[in-house]
């Protein structure tokens, strides 16, 4: 007589993902529904009864190719004139006292040796020159 085999039962080595794609979806479905119903958080801001002053126009430190110095200051007409290591110094001092948050550009030919565009940027970051920038040509 032959003995009856048994089944093994092994246990289920696999996740059943349907019902989670079915509750996925149901979600997705509400967002989409809901979203465009709420309003986005509008600010109210304040008013004021004086603009605030306008920017400052920038003093423009030229460096030519032969390394002089020239001073261009933009509120004053912009014209340019040629200036020392030392009266820069004195006049960019004497410029942040009457407007601190006016700017520095440096505009340098692009013949002058990038050494020389560095010293002078120091020299004004010495001053306690704060906003120093350098000036580009747009191609």
């Amino acid at each position: 007589m032959s003995s009856p085999r048994r089944v093994r039962h092994q246990p289920m080595s696999q996740i059943n993902v349907v019902p989670y794609i079915d509750v996925m979806l149901v979600l997705l479905v509400i967002f989409m529904i809901t979203a465009p119903m709420m309003n986005p958080g509008q600010i109210d801001l304040p008013s004021v009864g004086k603009s605030s002053a306008p920017a400052v126009s920038p003093v423009e430190v030229i460096i030519r190719k032969d390394t002089t110095l020239a001073l261009r200051d933009h509120s004053q007409g912009g014209r340019e004139y040629p200036i020392s290591r030392e009266e820069l110094v004195t006049l960019l001092k004497q410029k942040q006292e009457e407007h601190p948050d006016q700017a520095v550009v440096i505009s340098a030919d692009k013949s002058v040796r990038y050494e020389e565009v560095i010293t002078v940027m120091d020299l004004l970051q010495q001053q306690q020159i704060k906003k120093i920038g350098l000036f580009t040509k747009t191609r």
